[in-house]
């Protein structure tokens, strides 16, 4: 998890991904920073983040993420 929070703080910096849970309800996150961070987490976990999990609720959250990462790196 301490890696992914480094990850998402170098694409936005200004933002506390700790305890923010509505990063693309509020839209703190744009589509851009979206494809940055699945750029990102392919890269640092050795994945393919296939379009279906590309939704919202993948993406609202620091944990939210990393629970798909886990769930893709099972796989």
């Amino acid at each position: 998890m301490e890696q992914l929070l480094e990850i998402l703080s170098e694409i936005k910096e200004d933002v506390d991904f700790t305890t923010c849970t509505t990063l693309i309800d509020d839209g703190i996150l744009d589509s851009f920073d979206i494809l940055q961070i699945i750029s990102a987490l392919n890269e640092a976990y050795d994945l393919s983040i296939p379009a279906s999990e590309i939704m919202p609720q993948n993406f609202n959250s620091a944990e939210s993420l990393y629970k798909m990462v886990e769930r893709l790196q099972e796989d």
